[in-house]
């Protein structure tokens, strides 16, 4: 199994604090550094699975500050 599939499914499912949590775990980085690799991840998976969220884009980041 990829390592990323338990994130990539927490991108998905818009569980974006939690996502970054695992990132931070995962990757043993800071805050600001799980920030931008769930950002480029979140884009990767929307190129390659698109009808796998249920949000558009504009939707997913509504009500996230960061």
């Amino acid at each position: 199994m990829d390592a990323w599939q338990p994130i990539d499914d927490l991108i998905v499912q818009r569980r974006i604090i939690a996502g970054m949590q695992a990132i931070r775990q995962a990757e043993g980085c800071s805050l600001e550094q799980a920030i931008s690799l769930f950002v480029e991840r979140y884009e990767l998976l929307r190129q390659r699975r698109p009808d796998d969220f249920e949000v558009s884009h504009d939707g997913y980041w509504h009500g996230v500050y960061t």
